[in-house]
């Protein structure tokens, strides 16, 4: 099967360089270029791609605006969006998750890694860039107050979210959300590989998540990670 990509940014040696390197592999195919996120909404509606490679700083209409509403057409269903940003720490990138990009990677990634990218998206897995992740945790929780007593401590909106978890279910949205996948979940609590995907899959469920990098917001929203 052919991997349909459109590639979006509005450097266009960018999209030249990332456009010759897909191209040259058998089962990814570039099918489109656009410029900013206006046109990236209109082509992704028009060419239905795979997998959706976004800038984030564009005119007109950025890449969280367009990741938002291509993630949220029900016609898109099936298109991954990954954000590509310059920046380790990019104030754009958490807000770009939870529109419901399936990840995040930086423009110097290897040329190996990027197209094994696009690979491990379109199988409906999340792609974290292990450098940006651990940066963007920090600064999600050092941007969140702690509260001073455990009597101040009040159930949130996002909290209440977990009611319905099991403790081995929270103990695996805790390792998503520090972005092991399932093989590695299953090596932390000694399960089999079948068994962790199996509670993942019932995280979707029980959060309403559309993928990996869902549960890893959902993950820092509600204290999960970094407490």
């Amino acid at each position: 099967m052919t991997i349909r990509v459109l590639l979006v940014d509005d450097q266009r040696l960018v999209r030249a360089g990332f456009g010759a390197l897909l191209g040259s592999e058998p089962d990814i195919e570039v099918v489109g270029e656009a410029v900013d996120g206006l046109e990236a909404m209109a082509m992704a509606a028009d060419l239905r791609p795979d997998v959706v490679l976004m800038d984030i700083r564009m005119p007109r209409v950025d890449g969280l605006e367009a990741t938002a509403r291509i993630t949220a057409d029900p016609a898109l269903a099936g298109t991954k969006v990954v954000v590509l940003t310059t920046f380790e720490l990019d104030e754009y990138v958490f807000g770009a998750l939870r529109a419901g990009a399936a990840g995040f990677l930086l423009k110097d990634v290897e040329p190996e890694a990027l197209i094994d990218a696009v690979r491990v998206v379109h199988e409906g897995q999340a792609l974290l860039a292990p450098q940006v992740t651990k940066r963007l945790i920090e600064a999600y929780v050092a941007a969140t107050p702690v509260p001073s007593s455990p009597a101040t401590v009040v159930t949130t909106p996002d909290q209440a979210r977990l009611a319905d978890l099991t403790p081995r279910e929270r103990e695996v949205l805790a390792l998503v959300g520090r972005g092991l996948s399932n093989h590695e979940i299953a090596a932390e609590l000694v399960l089999s590989p079948l068994t962790a995907k199996t509670h993942v899959s019932r995280l979707f469920l029980k959060l309403g998540a559309r993928d990996r990098a869902q549960l890893v917001v959902t993950a820092y929203e509600t204290g999960v990670v970094g407490s």
